[in-house]
């Protein structure tokens, strides 16, 4: 992948824009394909550059970015009592730092109950048929196509978080965006609070929609910290999404 990134979410072509590029003999699908991967790498490497804002980085509670898949010591623990856990293991989502805590059956079925956590989601519906028309998403003011929304009892509104190669940056939105984009597809409505969110993938063709676990929804941002390299991010970023978002939607049903 270049290392000529994109600014303001377009890909920079260099100084080649006359036609005489090999690019312009492509099929228009492989050229589009490579565009989304630009905007998806500069946009990215945008975020590793701007100073962050809000909270920073979203992790475990061992300092690990959820789905990254990289514990400390080689295996798994619990965030809560430190026991040794299977790599398929439950997550529990501290509601007052929006965290996910890797945890054991003993612990998500004690805790589970404590004011301050959530047992995780456990649906993941494939949204076929979502309308969002790009001035709705403009609205939100998030400088990538790629993010995930949740309803947050504690911040008493929906969060829009969205991944950055050092973690997950979140923005507070406003309601008349989010109810507008629940006039438009209706099924949002039915977003259960705090332990499921509704992910995005706008650099696809065609956008992808689905809602999920909250985290899985952790899980993307896990995916791109995971597999960034270097400065410029390294061809394997778009890989990974991609890869992200095909098992997303084999584990999903139809909305």
């Amino acid at each position: 992948m270049s290392g000529n990134g994109a600014r303001g979410g377009a890909p920079r072509a260099g100084g080649d824009r006359t036609g005489e590029h090999p690019a312009g003999r492509r099929a228009v699908s492989e050229l589009a394909a490579a565009k989304r991967r630009a905007q998806l790498v500069g946009g990215l490497r945008g975020l590793a550059r701007a100073p962050r804002s809000g909270g920073g980085a979203l992790t475990g509670g061992d300092g690990r970015e959820p789905g990254s898949g990289a514990p400390p010591a080689g295996e798994e623990r619990c965030d809560l009592c430190n026991t040794t856990i299977a790599a398929d293991h439950r997550h529990l989502l501290n509601l007052l730092e929006r965290r996910i805590e890797c945890a054991c059956e003993s612990c998500w079925a004690l805790r589970s109950g404590d004011a301050e956590y959530r047992p995780t989601g456990a649906r993941t519906l494939w949204l076929a048929d979502m309308d969002v028309p790009d001035e709705v998403w403009a609205s939100f003011q998030i400088p990538i196509g790629l993010a995930f929304f949740m309803e947050s009892t504690v911040a008493g509104c929906v969060v829009a978080l969205y991944p950055s190669p050092a973690g997950a940056t979140e923005s507070e939105l406003h309601f008349s965006s989010w109810n507008r984009m629940v006039e438009l597809n209706p099924r949002l409505g039915e977003l259960e609070p705090d332990i499921e969110g509704l992910i995005v993938n706008r650099l696809s063709q065609p956008p992808a929609y689905a809602i999920a676990p909250i985290d899985r929804c952790y899980a993307l941002t896990g995916t791109i910290k995971a597999s960034w390299e270097g400065i410029s991010g390294g061809a394997g970023v778009a890989e990974a999404v991609s890869s992200f978002f095909e098992e997303l939607r084999t584990e999903a049903v139809a909305a």
